[in-house]
């Protein structure tokens, strides 16, 4: 079993309890927050502070939420959510039973929900099937993103973070991958918030300039990786497994990465985000990356996200000539 697995846990008997209790069968993966961030005040805080909110806002429903996890999975208080909030009309029953007409509903909630916050595919945090599961991590995103959108002055605590590992059940065992997701925005850098600022700006008020950007940001990777007979063409696909973002890296900070460190031809998505998680480490420690990123974004080829990566090692080696 991988080493990280076992660390995830504060006592070896924890483990046993956890995997009986989380049953993940083969083929099969799961995303869990770690035991040590369970119980972050700043979690509970943010939980709390969503269950209130929801109750106020269907407080004439009689509808009475109690566990996030429990209570919006089958989609009926995220039905009445979205009709309150947003005066939409959903085409789906109000309550259903059997778990194919939950998933049904999900998918028609959940595209209404990207329709009405002009998010991409790749810009979801969240799924039908993670939340029919009641993913506790991606509910938080589902339910963040809504309270942005409709209720942007909701008083939601800032920097709320949970360390989470993905377990993977493959032919040969368990397959794991750490990572730092961020539920709420990160305002402790200002320098940061201004990058951010700056790339939201770009892609909702100037996207006839996207274009320019990209081609300045592909121009400046293909000097560097062209040298490995390398070249890049599409920014979203592919940085998405991290290998070539590993192999940008190295080039420009002049060292050579070790192929039993990373998986050069990674063949799931376990192997992509530990690709891309060992990046966003090298970027870290190297002085280059001050803001918080979801490793799972690059993964699940958001632009923003990698854009906002790339623009960190151009910006320091802009200048280096070829």
């Amino acid at each position: 079993m991988d080493p990280d697995f076992l660390n995830a846990f504060t006592q070896p008997a924890a483990v046993d309890q956890f995997l009986a209790e989380n049953i993940i069968a083969q083929g099969e993966t799961k995303k869990f927050i770690k035991p040590t961030s369970s119980n972050n005040p700043k979690l509970e805080e943010l939980k709390l502070l969503l269950i209130d909110w929801i109750n106020t806002t269907l407080k004439e429903e009689h509808i009475v939420v109690k566990s996030l996890e429990e209570d919006l999975y089958d989609g009926l208080v995220l039905h009445h959510l979205l009709e309150n909030l947003g005066s939409l009309k959903l085409d789906v029953d109000k309550i259903a039973l059997t778990e194919k007409k939950q998933r049904q509903k999900l998918s028609v909630i959940l595209e209404a929900v990207a329709k009405c916050l002009q998010l991409e595919k790749s810009q979801l945090k969240w799924s039908v099937e993670s939340i029919l599961t009641k993913d506790l991590v991606s509910t938080l995103h589902l339910l963040v993103a809504i309270a942005k959108h409709f209720k942007p002055n909701l008083a939601m605590p800032p920097n709320v973070q949970v360390e989470t590992i993905t377990i993977e059940n493959t032919s040969r065992g368990l397959k794991t991958a750490n990572a730092v997701e961020y539920i709420t925005e990160n305002k402790e850098n200002l320098e940061a918030q201004s990058k951010d600022d700056a790339f939201d700006e770009l892609f909702s008020r100037a996207p006839d300039k996207l274009d320019a950007v990209k081609k300045v940001l592909l121009q400046f990777v293909n000097q560097h990786v062209g040298k490995l007979g390398l070249n890049v063409k599409d920014i979203s696909s592919q940085f998405a497994d991290g290998v070539i973002l590993l192999l940008l890296i190295g080039q420009l900070e002049g060292y050579f990465l070790n192929l039993k460190h990373f998986f050069l031809t990674p063949a799931s998505s376990m192997e992509m985000l530990h690709n891309v998680n060992l990046a966003l480490d090298l970027l870290a420690d190297g002085g280059l990356l001050n803001f918080s990123v979801n490793s799972e974004d690059i993964v699940n080829g958001d632009v923003k996200t990698t854009m906002r990566i790339l623009y960190c090692l151009y910006s320091k080696y802009k200048s280096r000539e070829t």
